[in-house]
């Protein structure tokens, strides 16, 4: 039996497989330097042909015959995918940027490790929590809006439409405040704690100057720090979640 694929149908798959793609490669949970990149390829292609049916009545028609049309269309394709990912990531940064602040304020900001969402190093508590809200990520299957979301950029961003440059500058910075607004919220009580221990420390210097502060101030922040952490990490872990569902939450729109 010979099979032979209708010229346009390539054309439309590939044009769909470019915004896919590249979401795909950069979005939360889905596109992590953890996940091997072989899977990320299949899992996109796999997404294609579920969406193929639903999405390729929405795309350029007629495409196969003309290069230079097809290579603008695919490029705004895989812009567009690109950077619907990286407002993704950058809205949900919350847990490294939260985590680095816990560590400097406890005194663990020494303590690196590779952080496998990021793929290099960090602080060791920005690494924890990174991975945690991965993992409740896929727990409380936020995956599946992540999908969702995927389907509907194709109505929010229609194909063959001119290029929103200015809305992804304007959800960029958006999702850039807003990281770094619940990053210090979630740390704010380490925040707190290392500023009174620190003024503790300097009124206890000038009582006793001839005591050794640093010998002891060190293991005093890392021991009451990591209380705290484990008295909050329940708080902290709620408040990352609830802010990827509503991040997802609008990529689907209303």
């Amino acid at each position: 039996m010979t099979i032979r694929i209708l010229p346009e149908v390539t054309v439309l798959f590939i044009l769909l497989f470019g915004r896919l793609g590249a979401m795909v490669m950069l979005l939360p949970t889905l596109g992590e330097q953890a996940v091997p990149v072989r899977f990320r390829l299949a899992l996109a292609l796999v997404l294609t042909l579920i969406f193929y049916p639903i999405v390729s009545t929405t795309l350029p028609q007629g495409l196969q015959d003309n290069t230079p049309a097809l290579l603008a269309a695919l490029g705004r394709e895989v812009l567009i995918g690109l950077a619907l990912g990286l407002v993704a990531r950058l809205a949900l940064s919350v847990a490294q940027i939260a985590g680095t602040a816990v560590a400097a304020n406890i005194g663990l900001s020494f303590a690196q490790s590779v952080d496998p969402t990021m793929g290099q190093q960090g602080a060791i508590i920005a690494s924890f929590l990174s991975v945690t809200g991965l993992t409740l990520v896929f727990v409380t299957d936020l995956h599946h809006v992540a999908i969702a979301g995927i389907a509907e950029s194709y109505r929010m961003f229609p194909p063959g439409g001119a290029l929103p440059i200015a809305d992804f500058r304007d959800a960029a910075l958006m999702a850039v405040a807003e990281s770094f607004k619940l990053g210090i919220q979630i740390a704010a009580p380490f925040l707190l704690f290392g500023l009174v221990f620190n003024l503790g420390l300097g009124v206890l210097q000038k009582l006793m100057p001839q005591l050794q502060v640093f010998f002891l101030a060190m293991p005093v922040s890392i021991g009451v720090g990591l209380i705290l952490f484990a008295l909050l990490i329940g708080t902290m872990t709620t408040t990352y979640v609830e802010h990827v569902r509503m991040v997802l939450m609008r990529f689907i729109g209303p």
